[in-house]
């Protein structure tokens, strides 16, 4: 589990099953305060990059735009 221990500024301190971690405070989800608990996925570059081009050939399909335009 992790939960947010203390936000110092611009600095956060969570608490990731026990063990405390530093990390910016504006890496947080906006409105997050101390004693939420957070969801944490960990992924590769690959993973994240795989999923970023699997969402915008999504966004593409379902685009109504044209694929190029002339100017």
């Amino acid at each position: 589990m992790v939960t947010i221990d203390r936000i110092e500024g611009a600095r956060a301190v969570l608490d990731v099953d026990g063990e405390l971690v530093e990390l910016p405070a504006a890496a947080l989800p906006a409105g997050a305060r101390e004693g939420d608990a957070l969801s944490l996925s960990v992924m590769s570059a690959d993973a994240l990059r795989a999923e970023g081009e699997a969402r915008l050939a999504r966004l593409k399909a379902k685009s109504t735009l044209p694929d190029s335009i002339d100017l």
